[in-house]
């Protein structure tokens, strides 16, 4: 791997990239009678209120198959959005209006309403200024590409042109869609119910829990980094990335820590500036440990998400989430380290963990844009990493639309299919060092002693074990035993298809930070910590409201192949699941355990 340069990154030339046509927002309708018809059929039938966890990344019917609309072949979600959105929901879909695909449409602007307000905040108005004009958007050339460098690692000439760009977006008025209010506050409506789903009033566009978090994110930084470049009139310039995946970067980057600077956020954890490290699995309280323990645990971290629980596509970019959805389940990075990051850094004295700690408030801190710049270099990294690491093919993620306005204050519509390959968008990441890689945990004890221990369970279940029932509200620490319906796998087997932990129906309250571990096999009262093989992965819920009702309802998902070869317990019929409440205790409740195989 290269060493880090203490350089600026090297320059490029990029245009625009944006197309000269233009449509309006809203086309008009003619096939009146064809709605007409469709419209008394979707009549007869109620639309979802919730969806449940379930499918494997090419599970294509997604649908609770206890609602009415799902449980009819005759009606699909095509006819759900003609119905109550007319054609005009059909925006960036396929050309045929009777297909079944059904990615979730750009926002309708003009609909955009007030935020979903958290606790002590009258009102939030996310929403941009309004435009009829929309232009597609175009990938830029990209015969040389911008280079994002580690924010630690920049020099005093690049911090200067940093500051300065930063210090003119904040100096923008409020009026302008460029402005660092604005740009802050495009986080805050995708993310707190500012735009509905177009077809679907009752459900809002959510941009987490889904596999719409990287590309949405990246399309964000995108944007963002283009108007600061355009103002400093410099198109090369690109935003730095807060290397918190490196022992090198795991400190507040300093950058941002000067109280003079355009980059300071007064709403910042005082007990987090440097030389703290960052906690990459902080559970609300900081450890009593040494600075090597803290790196090594966050290297353990960091092997676990990007290799053993992202060894398919759904395992790091989440579940599937289309038109008339709820979000189905995170990735593996958006889960750790993405959100115990924004807590760690969120003002643990505000009432809602300002800025950091909350999504409508996260884009008001210049850090957020760093740390999604790490969260979206991930993204490339895991793709070198082999296996059957790939991007999703299926056209309801690649057609799904957003609206962002650019450097020009034109509003773009772009599409997820546009953004898989940051190269192609005129950027890459200054090669750095990935220690994670050779950081595999450990077992706890000697591999051996798994044996004996379900050996134990099978005598004296009904003592140590007694019987869970579901759904149960995580008040405190409990295991159950979950039954594996395959043992013993082939490495050809272990290849094509994980063995995946299914966490199904977490609902809890979205309003309060939420953070649960998950153990497998791990005799002792008090569960270990991350950096051993019996800690299986973490649900983390960073607080954000939506509009359609208080409690969400979502799952996780862990994959468990690599963690029972180091326990040696591949030939078990049952593992022993123990769920631990770290944050938000008494505010979410489990529906039920399952044991799948997901290729």
């Amino acid at each position: 791997m290269a060493s880090l340069s203490t350089t600026s990154p090297p320059s490029t030339t990029t245009t625009s990239g944006i197309a000269t046509s233009t449509t309006s927002l809203s086309p008009s309708l003619h096939k009146t009678s064809q709605i007409s018809i469709i419209q008394k059929r979707i009549n007869k039938h109620r639309l979802p209120r919730r969806l449940s966890c379930k499918a494997n990344n090419n599970d294509r019917h997604d649908l609770n198959p206890t609602n009415d609309v799902a449980s009819n072949p005759k009606i699909d979600r095509r006819n759900v959005l003609l119905g109550l959105g007319g054609l005009s929901s059909l925006a960036g879909l396929r050309a045929d209006p009777f297909a079944s695909a059904a990615p979730i449409a750009p926002p309708d602007l003009s609909k955009c309403g007030a935020a979903d307000s958290a606790a002590f905040v009258e009102s939030l108005n996310c929403c941009p200024p309004f435009s009829a004009q929309i232009v597609d958007f175009k990938p830029p050339p990209t015969s040389r590409v911008r280079v994002r460098p580690p924010a630690h690692a920049v020099d005093s000439a690049y911090t200067a042109k940093f500051n300065r760009a930063v210090q003119l977006m904040k100096a923008l008025p409020d009026s302008d869609p460029r402005s660092f209010k604005h740009q802050a506050s495009v986080h805050c409506a995708y993310c707190d119910g500012a735009y509905e789903q177009v077809g679907f009033p009752n459900l809002d566009i959510q941009v987490h829990g889904s596999w719409l978090f990287f590309p949405f994110h990246r399309w964000y930084l995108y944007f963002f980094e283009r108007i600061l470049g355009k103002l400093i009139n410099d198109p090369n310039f690109a935003m730095p990335f807060w290397n918190w995946d490196a022992p090198a970067g795991m400190q507040l980057p300093a950058i941002y820590t000067n109280t003079r600077s355009p980059l300071y956020d007064q709403f910042r954890n005082k007990r987090h500036l440097p030389p703290a490290l960052v906690d990459l699995d902080f559970n609300g309280v900081d450890e009593s440990i040494s600075n090597q323990a803290q790196i090594q645990a966050n290297l353990t971290i960091l092997y676990r998400q990007m290799v053993s629980n992202s060894r398919s596509t759904s395992g790091f970019l989440g579940q599937p989430y289309r038109a008339g959805d709820n979000p189905q389940g995170s990735g593996s990075i958006e889960n750790i380290p993405h959100g115990p990051v924004h807590v760690w850094t969120g003002d643990n004295t505000q009432p809602n963990g300002e800025n950091m700690g909350n999504f409508f408030s996260a884009g008001r801190d210049p850090l957020f844009y760093a740390h999604h710049s790490n969260v979206d270099r991930l993204w490339n990294v895991w793709k070198t990493l082999g296996g059957r690491r790939q991007d999703y093919t299926d056209p309801d993620f690649l057609d799904t639309a957003f609206l962002f306005y650019d450097e020009n204050s034109q509003l773009v519509r772009v599409k997820v299919r546009d953004c898989l390959d940051s190269r192609k968008l005129g950027y890459v990441y200054q090669d750095v060092d990935v220690p994670w890689l050779n950081s595999r945990p450990t077992p706890r004890r000697a591999v051996n002693r798994v044996t004996g221990f379900l050996e134990r369970i099978g005598v004296a279940r009904a003592d140590e074990f007694p019987r869970v029932s579901f759904p149960l509200t995580l008040d405190k620490p409990v295991k159950t035993l979950v039954s594996r319906p395959k043992k013993k796998r082939s490495k050809k087997e272990k290849d094509e298809e994980d063995e995946v932990l299914v966490i199904q129906g977490i609902e809890f309250d979205s309003n309060v930070p939420i953070k649960f571990d998950v153990f497998i096999n791990d005799e002792d009262d008090a569960p270990t910590g991350p950096d051993k093989s019996e800690f299986a992965g973490s649900f983390v819920s960073v607080p954000h409201k939506h509009k359609s009702e208080k409690k969400l309802n979502t799952c996780l998902r862990l994959d468990l192949t690599e963690l029972l070869e180091d326990l040696d317990a591949e030939d078990d019929e049952n593992v022993v699941v123990t769920l631990v409440p770290k944050i938000g205790t008494g505010h979410f409740s489990i529906g039920d355990l399952k044991i799948e195989f997901v290729s």
